[in-house]
Order: structure tokens, then sequence, then C-alpha cells
């Protein structure tokens, strides 16, 4: 079982790893190349990416889960209809969020509240990677059910092939090409494409269990998916809804220079996050697959393993913001903008505990979706990624200014972690079905 469960997290952890290069890849250079503007208007339209890959994540996980629960019982016209229902579902949500690319990229920017120059830039990234939606959704949609088709070798390969190729292109339309904010979104938005053809080598391996059923009944089965990649969905958009609520506030107290800063410790945050989605998604297949067959016991290990994983890890991102601080926000201010640095480095700190608590609540809820237990799932996620954070960020970012707005994250990562407790311990059997 530790070697079985090593295998899926670890695979998936290095490729999650490296899906973060997405957005760190574009700070990194929009940093060099535009400065502390650019770093604003990336932070402002990096909440709409988070949207978008979290609704293929929701379907991906969602899908993926009910495709290995019907695979282990053996019923794999069951579970070819949940792959259909999911790609059908991701192409359509896909093509509308396309079209509010073309036709309302600029309005949603100031939404978001940018302003001034400030305005095209952001626009000029959210129209793009809007444009590039059904390609990230339908990626997260393969990564899934490939993973959970027994091949998480080939879903880390795609993921890292992506990311990769994301950082090297980035670099090429920045600096040679000159592209701007448009490169560095094109740049992410072929990411999912070049993923997509890798993960194509699964379909004609002769390992492929899951092809479209399109009878017509597969509709019947999309009802199922969200509901179960909720927590998934929710742990994705709250980075966007964090971000979209702290930059209001953010613009408030510390003007431009403040996001920017926030900026810096957001995209930090998204790697380490990754590292917990990694632990998740990871481990989702074989709890599912155990959950299938009725094996509580093994459901029971895996989990353990989970959180015993997920403290190590939050410990040392802890012990790493504490003692990095300042190499750390110095790889995204190239400009050296002193002040810049000293809201960081406080916020960065202080931030960071909350990793603490977040890993463990994190893994609670995709378990709760592995197991089928949706409601439970969805509200851990929902109060760790919306309820606690907006509330705790208006209250405390009044008290305390600055410092507030840094604290809201570890008392809402507390404050759940209460909540994952009770929902494990109120059930006789939490692992069974």
């Amino acid at each position: 079982m530790k070697r079985e469960f090593g295998k899926y997290v670890s695979l998936n952890i290095f490729g999650m790893l490296g899906l973060s290069c997405y957005i760190l890849a574009d700070t990194f250079f929009v940093s060099a190349k535009m400065g502390a503007d650019g770093l604003t208007a990336l932070n402002l339209a990096i909440s709409i990416y988070s949207f978008i890959n979290g609704t293929g994540l929701m379907i991906g996980i969602g899908g993926g889960t009910k495709y290995s629960i019907y695979r282990s019982r053996r019923e794999e016209e069951k579970g070819n209809r949940v792959f259909t229902a999911a790609l059908a579902m991701g192409l359509l949500i896909g093509i509308i969020l396309f079209a509010v690319g073309i036709f309302a990229a600029r309005p949603l920017s100031i939404l978001l509240g940018a302003e001034g120059k400030i305005i095209e830039m952001t626009t000029v990234y959210l129209r793009t990677i809007l444009c590039f939606s059904p390609c990230f959704i339908c990626n997260n949609i393969f990564l899934a059910f490939v993973r959970n088709d027994g091949n998480p070798r080939l879903s880390m390969i795609g993921m890292l092939v992506g990311s990769f190729s994301n950082v090297i292109l980035d670099y090429i339309f920045i600096f040679p090409a000159d592209m701007g904010m448009f490169g560095a979104a094109f740049a992410t938005g072929l990411a999912p494409v070049i993923s997509m053809l890798i993960l194509s080598r699964h379909k004609f391996s002769g390992k492929n269990g899951f092809h479209l059923q399109t009878d017509g009944s597969f509709w019947r089965y999309a009802k199922g998916i969200p509901g179960l990649g909720a927590s998934s969905f929710i742990n994705e958009v709250s980075s966007g809804v964090v971000l979209i609520v702290l930059n209001l506030l953010i613009l408030g107290i510390s003007g431009n220079t403040g996001v920017a800063a926030y900026g810096v410790i957001a995209n930090l945050a998204l790697v380490a996050l990754s590292i917990f989605t990694g632990i998740s998604q990871g481990s989702q297949p074989l709890l599912s697959k155990y959950y299938g067959e009725g094996n509580g016991a093994k459901v029971r290990e895996i989990y353990r393993y989970m959180v015993i994983l997920a403290l190590a890890v939050g410990v040392f991102l802890v012990l790493t913001a504490f003692f990095a601080t300042d190499s750390l926000i110095a790889v995204f201010n190239s400009e050296g903008n002193k002040e810049l640095a000293r809201i960081a480095h406080t916020g960065l700190r202080i931030y960071f505990l909350g990793f603490l608590a977040a890993g463990v609540n994190i893994v609670t809820a995709a378990c709760k979706g592995a197991l089928e237990q949706a409601g439970e799932s969805f509200l851990i996620s929902v109060m760790r990624g919306l309820i606690c954070i907006v509330i705790y960020a208006a209250v405390l970012s009044k008290l305390f200014g600055m410092t507030g707005i840094w604290a809201a994250f570890p008392a809402t990562e507390a404050t759940t972690l209460l909540l994952s407790v009770f929902f494990v311990w109120r059930r006789k059997n939490p692992f069974s079905r």
C-alpha cells in the first residue's frame, strides 16, 4: 500500500509542481520585462485563470472519481458514459468562456480592479487566456481520466512537458519576440495543447479503458460529476476569489505596490498549494478504487498517509518562508522595489502559517469527494475558499491594515480545520460505503 500510494502521489506532486509553473513563469518573466505594472496586471487577471482551471479540475476529478468507481465494479459501459458526459460538459463551458474572452475581456478587467494603463495589459492577458479555455478544461479532464485509468506516469509527463514548454515559450515570446502580455498569455495557452498531445499516447497504447459513448444516454450521468469534483473547483477558484477580494482591499490600503507585493506571495502560495493538490489528486484514484470495492480499511490507511504527508509539507513550507523570506521575494522583485520587498517580507511569513492546517483541510475535502460524500467535501472547501476568507479579510483588514490581510489566510485554515476534524469523527465508519 505504501508503495502504491508513493507512486501515485509522488508522480502527481511532480506533475502539479510543473503545472504551477504556468503562472510562476509568467510572473517571473512579466516582472523582469514589465516591472510592477505588469505584475499588478497579471495578479488581477490570474483570478480568471483560476476559475478556468478550477472548472476543468471539477469536471475531471468528478468524472474520474465516478469512472474509477464504475471501473472497480466492472461496469465499463457506465464508465464510458461518464467520460463522454465529462468531455461534453467541458467543451460546452469552454466555448462559453471563449465567447466571454472575445466580447467582454475589457469590462471584466475593469470589474477586477484594473485602472489607468493597467487596464489594457490586463485585458490582453484575459482575452488570450479565455480564448484558450476549451484547451485548459479538456486537458484537466484527460489528465484525470488517464490517471484513473491506471497511467499516472503519463499524466505526470503530460503536465510536466506542457509546463516546461510554457517556461521556454514565455521567454521566447516576452524577450526575443517582444510580444509583451500577449506573449505571456499565449505561451500559457499553448501549454495544455502540448500536454494533450502527450496524453494522446494513452489512446493508442492499447491500454485505454475509456471511450466515447454517443448513444445520448450519457447526459444523465453528467449531474453527478460536479458534486464529486466540487472540492477541487472550490480549492482552485478560491485562489481567484481570494485574489479579487484581497486585491480590492489592498488597493485601498497600500495601492498598486501592495497589490504587486501580494502578487509575489500569491504566486509562491500557488506552488505550495500545488503540492497539496498533488497529494489529493494522486490519492483519489486509489481512494475511489478501494471505496468501489468496499475496502474501508485500505481507504482509512490511505487517508492516514495523506494527512501525515500534508502535515510534514506544511511544516516544511513554514520553515522555508521564515528562513528564505528575502531570497524568495527577490526572485519576483526585479526592480529592487524596497517598499514592495518590505510589504512582502512581513506578509510572506504570516500568510504561510496557514499551510500548517491548509494541507489537512485540502486532503480531507478531496477524500470526502472521492468517497461520494460530496456534501461534506463541498462544505469544507467552501468554508476555507469562500466564506471564512472573505469574512476574515474584511474584518481583520479594518482592524490591523495589511497585517490583517496576511492573517486572514491562517485564521481561515485554523477555523476550517475544526470542521474537517468534526466531519471525520462524526461518522462511525467514515471510509465505508
